[in-house]
């Protein structure tokens, strides 16, 4: 089936999110400190893959339960404390990290007649931030999570952008940086898939054949050109 739309994931694929996690860390870290845990960047590090290893849902809620000792009010005092610092962490880091090249690959993608859209985890004001660095402009589909209330791995979030878009599964290719949230629902839709190796999930390991990503990449270019081999597009 020829391939007509492409889904991005933001954090990963278009917000490198260097800072962010980062700055999540170091919160992490210090709320556990508070109430009196020992946190090391050894125990930090061993925490994060251990979240990531296990397909977590929310990787801060289980490095935060590892560090505590299965602490259940340790673990949601972290969330708190990280809910209580979102505003201040998002612009202490410019609202957004965008990767370098990308809204170059975007514009490019469009103009070849390929229909964009979004397929992430963010809250609703991501698209204002998108379009304030000039990320979100070539997007057809314009919600994510925070407009609709589905969210990743639900595959209803990948069924309602290709609904706007007009498109099959079939016909789509999803960008992302995670093996659960975006490989493993989008090849269950019948989606080709391109999982950029980068930032937390970096080491995350399919669990299964079927969730094997049809192409992996490092940086924009060889992102580049595994989205436009899959779209038959030529070089």
């Amino acid at each position: 089936m020829t391939i007509r739309a492409v889904l991005f994931d933001v954090g990963g694929p278009i917000d490198t999110e260097v800072i962010h996690e980062q700055q999540t860390d170091r919160v992490i870290a210090a709320a556990l400190v508070d109430l009196g845990f020992a946190v090391t960047a050894g125990s930090l590090q061993a925490a994060s893959d251990a979240a990531v290893a296990s397909f977590a849902p929310n990787a801060y809620a289980t490095m935060a339960w590892e560090l505590s000792g299965h602490s259940d009010p340790a673990t949601r005092a972290v969330l708190a404390r990280l809910n209580a610092t979102s505003n201040e962490r998002r612009e202490a880091r410019g609202r957004l990290e965008i990767r370098e090249g990308v809204p170059d690959l975007l514009s490019e993608l469009a103009d070849r007649g390929l229909l964009l859209g979004l397929a992430a985890n963010q809250p609703a004001r991501v698209v204002a931030d998108l379009d304030s660095y000039g990320a979100g402009q070539p997007f057809r589909h314009r919600e994510v999570s925070g407009h609709h209330g589905y969210r990743k791995p639900d595959v209803r979030l990948f069924l309602r952008a290709c609904e706007d878009l007009g498109v099959e599964p079939a016909e789509c290719i999803m960008v992302g940086d995670r093996i659960d949230n975006d490989i493993a629902p989008a090849n269950l839709l019948g989606m080709r898939t391109v999982l950029l190796r980068t930032g937390r999930h970096v080491r995350q390991q399919p669990r299964s054949f079927d969730e094997m990503p049809h192409r992996e990449v490092h940086d924009v270019t060889s992102m580049r050109r595994a989205i436009l081999d899959l779209a038959e597009l030529g070089p």
